[in-house]
């Protein structure tokens, strides 16, 4: 069903109504599912604006997380908030419509984003919605709740069919998603959202963060020779890493890694020789290990370094390389759906935190572009978020084998 079969007059109630309304002032309808009683709504548009409406910045997730949790439980989904690095102020909302908290199918996005707030405007005119979050990760997070509770309605699946898992921190560490290993469950498979443009994602490349501090000696900038520029010593350094990743392991299936130079800072006047120097570099792995990154930075860094070596000084003494947090290699992701699409991305996601989960299948799908996610002009189409509904009825209905391809090969059985 389309956004203009849903939303008869697009415009009026659904758009009308004043930010963070209660939940209790959603429209509800009864639904009675294998004696399970729930009043779920299917009011995708409003409640995409209830959670876009919210600042949620990543470590600032409190105020919707609230929110969704008291919407879900005003739809008769039982509600567990699971509080990440005990602040009671920040939390992952875990729901379930029916008796089994442990469903067999988990959908699963994250409710934080970036910086800065953007405030929600729809445009009538080519039915576009704007705001932080509308794509990544809002849209999916509202496309995946009316998804369930669609298939719910038409008595598809059953309530302990499946459950939502809302996390925060994504942005910054994946704290959220490392926080749910310790909720005990153990799903045959779990769908991640994030923008993929309505295709299913076959895998994305690796990430890890690299930082270089380069170590200078102070002095006047007329007598340069009396100390040594940490300026320079960095700009040398990096000057290696900028193509290392011609010089890496490449792969047919995600191309080769990339180093974003995404910080560069050092000195602090034009008349002084720089004492100390630092960039902050991510790093996409499209083949290998952080490791193997780590070993080959490394190399090319010491290498390049070298004539600012004075007497017994090593190449540590002058430039320090710090691979602090976890990284993680390229992560191949299942995509067996029939009817999608298939493509590979660049950018990281939450799924390879949810480590203590073995063996389950993973999809990743959500409506919208990661080229407007975390910019200036994020926006979603109306029909984009509709047709997302849509996937994810389908991609539930596989992995619990109820698909019109599953259906057909048991009635060839």
């Amino acid at each position: 069903m389309r956004g203009s079969e849903w939303l008869i007059t697009l415009g009026l109630s659904p758009l009308c109504w004043a930010s963070t309304l209660p939940a209790e002032q959603h429209p509800l309808s009864d639904v009675e599912v294998a004696g399970t009683k729930l009043s779920v709504t299917r009011d995708l548009i409003a409640l995409h604006k209830n959670l876009t409406q919210i600042e949620s910045i990543s470590g600032n997730e409190k105020e919707v997380g609230d929110w969704l949790a008291a919407s879900l439980e005003s739809q008769g989904y039982t509600v567990e908030k699971q509080i990440v690095e005990k602040d009671p102020e920040r939390f992952n909302v875990f729901a379930w419509p029916g008796k089994v908290r442990d469903a067999p199918v988990v959908l699963s996005s994250h409710i934080d984003t970036v910086p800065p707030f953007l405030p929600y405007h729809y445009n009538h005119t080519d039915k576009t919605i704007f705001g932080r979050g509308s794509v990544d990760d809002k849209g999916s997070v509202a496309a995946q709740i009316i998804a369930v509770n669609k298939l719910l309605s038409k008595g598809e699946i059953s309530p302990d069919d499946v459950s939502l898992l809302f996390v925060v921190g994504e942005e910054v560490g994946g704290a959220g998603m490392r926080k749910a290993n310790d909720l005990g469950i153990k799903p045959k498979t779990v769908i991640f959202g994030e923008p993929t443009e309505g295709k299913l994602v076959s895998g994305h490349k690796g990430t890890m963060q690299m930082v270089v501090t380069a170590k200078g000696k102070s002095g006047h900038s007329g007598y340069p020779w009396l100390g040594r520029s940490a300026n320079e010593v960095l700009v040398r350094a990096l000057e290696p890493v900028i193509t290392l990743g011609d010089k890496l392991p490449k792969s047919d299936k995600y191309g080769v890694t990339t180093f974003n130079l995404g910080k560069i800072e050092g000195g602090v006047a034009a008349n002084v020789i720089a004492e100390s120097a630092t960039a902050k570099i991510a790093v996409r792995i499209a083949e290998g290990t952080p490791e193997t990154i780590q070993k080959g930075a490394t190399k090319a860094v010491h290498h390049a370094v070298r004539e600012f070596l004075e007497g017994e000084m090593e190449p540590e003494d002058i430039v320090e390389l710090d691979f602090g947090g976890k990284g993680y290699g390229p992560i191949d992701i299942d995509a067996d759906v029939p009817g999608f699409e298939v493509i590979t991305v660049n950018y990281g996601t939450d799924i390879p935190w949810l480590e203590k989960l073995k063996g389950q299948k993973r999809y990743l799908y959500g409506p919208g572009t990661i080229f407007v996610a975390h910019s200036a002009d994020e926006k979603l189409k109306v029909d984009d978020l509709y047709d997302a509904v849509e996937g994810y009825q389908k991609i539930v209905l596989h992995a619990l084998g109820k698909g019109e391809n599953d259906k057909q090969a048991k009635a060839d059985l």
